[in-house]
Formats: C-alpha cells, sequence, structure tokens
C-alpha cells in the first residue's frame, strides 16, 4: 500500500477554524467595545462613547458580522473554515470604523424622541406555536425559522412548542440556533417531539442540547415531551452547560424516580434559579428526594410548582425539609399529593420561613383537620401579603373552622378562598365567612361540596356579594333547601354574576343532616351564636 501524501495527511488532521466559540466571540466584543471607550486617533477626532453605547453598538457589530461570515461559511461547508473567519474580522473591522466615525449620540438624540429619529422597536420574541398543532419537516423549518437567519436579528427569546420537529426540520435548526446562542436568554421547546417514533425524539432532542451548549439562558420550557430518563439525558449538554438559569419548567414530562435523579445530576448549578415548575410527573417519594435536593441548591427560589406528581408521607417531608432553605418563596403550589397528616406537620414548620407568600395552594394533599390547624397557625404568624389561599379537598371538618378563621382574618390583602370539597358544615362556614367580613379585596370564594345548609350559605352571601372587587362566589354541591336557594339568588340580583353554579345543590340532602339533630331551627341558634365571633383570637 502506498504511503499517504502530505495532502491526505492535511485532510485526515485538518482543523475546523469555524465557528467561533462562545467565549471567543464574547471575547471580540469586549475588544471592541474597549477599542470604542479608550483614546485612539479615531477617538481624539470623533468622540468617546459610553460605556453603555459601546457595549450596545459592539454586541450589534459581531452579531452582524457573525451572521455573514456563518452565511459564507454553509456556502463553502467542506471548507476549514479560513475564508469565514476571515471575513468575519473584515467585517468587523469595517462595522467598527463606522461606529466610530459616527461617533457618540448626542445628548439631544438620547433624549428627544422625533418622527425623523424615532425607529421602529426591533422583535426580540420568535414564535411558531400558533395555529394548529402540526409536524414540521425540512423544506416547511426552512421556510419558518428563515426570520432567525436574517442578519443583526434581535430575537432573545424563542418558542417552538406546538410544532413536532422531525430529524430533517432538527438539522434545519442546528445551524441557526448555534448562530443565535449567544443572543438567546428565554428557550421554549416546549412540546415539540409529539407523536414521532422514541429514537427520533431522541436524536431530534440531542441535536437541539448541542446546538444550544454553552448558551447563556434565563429560562428554559421543556414541558409536555415525555421525557423520562432517557430523553432528560438527551438534553445532558445543555443543562450541564446553564449556569445563570433562573426558570425551569419541567411539566407533564413523564418524569419518573430515575428520570428526576437524572435533573438533580444534569444541573449543576442553580444558585439563581427563581422559578421551578414539576407538575403532573411521576415522580413518587424517591423521586422527591432527588427534587429535594434541586431546592435545596435553589436558596432564591420564589415559585416552586411540584403538583400531582405522586408524591407520599416521605417524600412531602423531604421537600418540606428543603423548602425550609427557600426563605424568598413567594408561590407554593403542592396541590394533588399525597402528603397526609405527617406531610401537614413537617410543611408548617418549612412555610414559618417563608414571610413573602402570596399565593399557597395546598389542595388534596389529604392534611386533615390536624395538618391543616397547623398550617393556618404558622401562616397566621407569617405571611402578610397573601393573597390566594387553597385548601382544597384535604377533609377539614368544623373542628379546624376556628384555626382557619383566625388566619384568614389577618389576611388583608386576600384575593382567592378556596376551601371546596371539605365537610366545614354551617358551623365552619359561618366561621369562616366571618373572618372575611373587612376584606375588601376579596375577589372569589369557594365552599361548594362542604355539607353547607341555608344558614351557612345565606351567611356567606350577604358577607362576599357586597365586596367591591367580588367576581364569584361558588357554592355549588351542598345541601342548601329550596328556599336558601331563592334567598341567595334574591340577594345577587344587585350583583349580576357574582353567584356561580348550583346545578348540583342537593336540597334533599339537607334532610338526612335533619334527622342527626341538626334541623333548620338548630342552624339558627348556631348563626345568632356565632354572631359576634372573634375570629382573630386565639383558639
Amino acid at each position: 500500500m502506498d504511503a499517504p501524501t502530505l495532502n491526505s495527511e492535511r485532510r485526515q488532521f485538518s482543523i475546523k477554524l469555524w465557528p467561533p466559540s462562545l467565549n471567543t466571540r464574547q471575547m471580540l466584543v469586549e475588544r471592541m467595545t474597549n477599542n470604542l471607550t479608550t483614546k485612539s486617533i479615531f477617538t481624539q477626532k470623533y468622540g468617546i462613547l459610553s460605556k453603555e453605547e459601546a457595549e450596545e453598538n459592539a454586541k450589534r457589530i459581531e452579531d452582524m458580522a457573525f451572521t455573514t461570515a456563518n452565511k459564507n461559511y454553509d456556502e463553502e461547508p467542506d471548507g476549514d473554515g479560513g475564508t469565514a473567519v476571515q471575513l468575519y474580522a473584515k467585517e468587523c473591522s469595517k462595522l467598527l470604523l463606522e461606529v466610530l466615525k459616527q461617533g457618540p449620540r448626542s445628548k439631544a438624540d438620547k433624549e428627544v424622541v422625533t418622527p425623523e429619529n424615532i425607529s421602529a422597536p426591533r422583535e426580540t420574541f420568535f414564535d411558531i406555536s400558533k395555529g394548529q398543532r402540526a409536524f414540521i419537516e425540512a423544506e416547511e423549518a426552512e421556510e419558518l425559522l428563515r426570520p432567525l437567519k436574517d442578519p443583526g436579528n434581535s430575537y432573545t427569546k424563542i418558542c417552538f412548542s406546538n410544532r413536532s420537529f422531525g430529524l430533517g426540520a432538527a438539522r434545519v435548526a442546528e445551524p441557526i440556533l448555534i448562530s443565535l446562542k449567544g443572543q438567546l436568554k428565554d428557550v421554549d421547546l416546549s412540546d415539540f417531539i409529539a407523536g414521532r417514533p422514541e429514537a427520533e425524539a431522541l436524536e431530534v432532542m440531542k441535536i437541539f442540547s448541542a446546538a444550544l451548549e454553552g448558551s447563556i439562558l434565563k429560562s428554559l420550557n421543556l414541558s409536555d415531551n415525555a421525557l423520562g430518563e432517557k430523553g432528560v439525558r438527551a438534553f445532558g449538554a445543555l443543562l450541564k452547560s446553564q449556569t445563570c438559569l433562573e426558570e425551569l419548567y419541567l411539566m407533564n414530562d413523564g418524569i419518573s424516580e430515575e428520570a428526576a435523579r437524572a435533573v438533580c445530576e444534569l444541573i449543576p448549578s442553580t444558585e439563581k434559579l427563581r422559578v421551578l415548575q414539576f407538575h403532573n410527573n411521576m415522580t413518587g417519594d424517591e423521586g422527591a428526594l432527588a427534587i429535594s435536593e434541586v431546592v435545596k441548591r435553589s436558596p432564591l427560589l420564589e415559585d416552586f410548582r411540584c403538583s400531582s406528581t405522586r408524591i407520599c408521607t416521605d417524600g412531602g417531608v423531604a421537600l418540606s425539609e428543603a423548602l425550609e432553605t427557600c426563605t424568598h418563596l413567594k408561590k407554593l403550589d403542592l396541590r394533588d399529593n399525597m402528603f397526609g397528616v405527617e406531610g401537614g406537620l413537617g410543611l408548617s414548620k418549612a412555610l414559618s420561613k417563608h414571610a413573602d407568600l402570596s399565593e399557597v395552594y395546598l389542595s388534596y394533599l389529604n392534611l386533615e383537620d390536624e395538618g391543616s390547624i397547623a398550617i393556618a397557625n404558622v401562616l397566621k404568624e407569617t405571611a402578610p401579603s397573601l393573597e390566594v389561599l387553597e385548601m382544597a379537598g384535604n377533609d377539614i371538618t368544623a373542628e379546624a373552622a376556628p384555626a382557619i378563621a383566625a388566619c384568614i382574618a389577618i389576611k388583608q390583602l386576600l384575593t382567592k378562598l378556596n376551601l371546596a370539597e371539605n365537610e366545614l358544615k354551617d358551623e365552619g362556614a359561618i366561621q369562616i365567612s366571618k373572618a372575611l367580613e373587612a376584606h375588601a379585596q376579596l375577589k372569589e370564594v369557594d365552599l361548594s361540596a362542604n355539607l353547607i345548609r341555608r344558614s351557612g350559605a345565606r351567611v356567606l352571601a350577604q358577607i362576599v356579594f357586597q365586596k367591591p372587587e367580588f367576581k364569584l362566589l361558588n357554592i355549588n354541591g351542598n345541601f342548601i333547601s329550596d328556599e336558601g336557594i331563592d334567598e341567595i339568588k334574591d340577594l345577587c340580583k344587585k350583583y349580576p354574576g357574582m353567584l356561580g353554579p348550583l346545578d348540583d345543590n342537593d336540597p334533599e340532602g339537607e334532610q338526612n343532616a335533619e334527622e342527626s339533630g341538626e334541623d333548620e331551627g338548630n342552624a339558627g341558634e348556631l348563626e345568632s351564636k356565632l354572631e359576634n365571633l372573634e375570629v382573630g383570637q386565639e383558639n
């Protein structure tokens, strides 16, 4: 066999010079910024730019030069990229000289806006999610993504949701994303592989992941992709490279125990994370332990959603302990899990650390009276700005009503209260109603399916309908008599639209309660006894 020639060796060991790394591009921006802000022949003649103006121009110059050079490289893909590098440097020099000759903007240019100097705002959000959900292949992707190839575009946020990318479309998107990743801040790839075979879907995810690796994102949405562990790992390159992420969405992704561990492993830094949404997954207790580790590493977390994730007591306790470190929490959503009483007690301890809470969603956690009372007592002492409280479907009885009422009474900013599907009956309903008397900003109350009869429903309606901001009262699914319904509808005549439907109300259900000794007369006596109840006092 003949020895390889020098040329063949060069071909075998050639080095690709294009595209430049993200660090190289950033260094060039910094160098041009420095040229525009330091003394030189040009700046002495035309003026020195401010740091802000110089950086703005440097980023624009680099972006335009990169786009031009990258287009040249795409047309000559077999080269080593040397031509593209030369063109990149030439374009930067040419554009930099133009900016130097223009000099700094005058004070008048900065402050006075006239028809002559005003310009249309540059589009920053690119969204293909509108319209019907559909598959897209290479040809359509070329057309859809064409605006992203325009030189000097200002897109910082992209949304590819609702379109299912095949391999051809992904390969079209790949070089575009590589060219944009230095400017992208928000990337939404939710629901972008729907209906694809697993092998193809995984390959598409890997292509997108590699293309965006090294981008400095603030927000990443990978929801609705049925990721599982394989899908999470397919995005490994992208996830590992994120050090400044502030928002991460992994909802409805089929994330099991193993996938949750992969998430914990692949996100190295969550120190800046403010939003973590993890709704509707198959996490379970073991998976909750992995998510707890992510939460522990997120001291700035403000919005945490881990609803409908099959977490039971052990996972609930672990998650609650992790949440103690998140003292900046404003919104907490743990609905539709099975924390139980023990999990509720653990959660109450965590809530004592969260003075900034404004929205708390704790429905369907199986808290029962004990867990609910513990949480209400803690919330009473903290969270002065609480606006939303939801504790539906927790088997709460009238026994817990005094504690909940005492908590609610001092939350003057409350706009929404949901205690549906519990067993408060008239006694609890009236105590809750009295607690709401001074709440001028209240907009919505839901006490549906609470075994409430005429007396409790009447007191509640009388109090909420008169509030200036009130929008909706839901008392459906109770045991309100026909006479009680007529009374409430009469009260509502002055406030049309405030009363929700009553089609599931069961007036006959009242008879069952009367048979146990709680007749309408007793309910009236109860209402009278509770007339002057001080709900703000300790119980």
